[in-house]
């Protein structure tokens, strides 16, 4: 019999920014950073009878936002950008694997010499075979973010949440950014609407009308602050649930 603990949810999707992995520099790749993120989601897999995956982002090598401002081509920017992910892609799985955990990189363009082409059910079966999988380079479409890819990837392959890590000390949503604004108020839960009708700033109104869509709750936490995807799991209250305003719905909790 398993020894490891009861879980809210058998499969989640773990949506990872760039700007973590660019530490306090903000840039690049901080060693440091990208083995804590590795720890934790280590963690999960050792502690719990979960299956991960993971979108990453860009943006501390090349978002495709500045390359449009500075009036380069959108598609030529946000292909760049696509590329930016996969670099941290292949970063975190190198550190994983190096933890022991076998990994896979699933890409939404052609690069087979270094990472495999996103294949749904091979995802799925990498997941089932207890291998993280780390999807990279977006939707593989022009205008549209890696949080939406997120939503996209989480809804395809059935997972039970999407864990939207976020960093810079933010620990959910607040009503205004509690940084410079001293009266924001922090929301336990919220509903998908309000998200949109609020303007609240957590992910993309694509990617929450996808999560809307498909009753697939978005859990917003802080990514840096050691053992909080471990507590998400076991069922602790931490950080911001966005869901339809019926509760969560647990995999494996009534």
């Amino acid at each position: 019999m398993s020894t490891k603990r009861l879980m809210r949810w058998d499969r989640v999707v773990i949506k990872l920014s760039g700007e973590v992995f660019g530490g306090e520099l903000g840039y690049g790749i901080d060693g440091e950073i990208a083995a804590q993120i590795a720890n934790e989601i280590v963690k999960l897999r050792t502690q719990f009878d979960v299956e991960v995956a993971i979108v990453v982002g860009g943006g501390n090598i090349w978002r495709g936002m500045t390359g449009t401002g500075l009036g380069m081509d959108h598609v030529q920017s946000d292909y760049m950008g696509m590329l930016a992910t996969i670099m941290n892609a292949l970063a975190l799985q190198d550190i994983l694997e190096r933890l022991g955990q076998p990994t896979r990189v699933q890409v939404a363009i052609d690069m087979v010499q270094v990472a495999e082409p996103y294949i749904r059910r091979r995802a799925i079966r990498h997941l089932e075979k207890g291998r993280v999988v780390i999807f990279a380079a977006g939707t593989g479409n022009s205008f549209f973010t890696t949080d939406t890819a997120a939503a996209l990837r989480a809804v395809e392959i059935k997972a039970g949440v999407l864990l939207k890590g976020t960093h810079s000390g933010i620990d959910g949503i607040y009503t205004a950014d509690p940084r410079t604004n001293s009266d924001a108020k922090k929301l336990e839960v919220v509903r998908y609407m309000d998200v949109l009708s609020w303007g609240l700033r957590v992910m993309d109104s694509t990617a929450i009308s996808l999560c809307m869509d498909n009753e697939l709750p978005i859990v917003v936490f802080d990514l840096l602050v050691p053992g909080n995807m471990v507590a998400i799991l076991e069922g602790q209250s931490i950080g911001t649930v966005v869901t339809n305003g019926n509760g969560v719905k647990d995999d494996n909790r009534q």
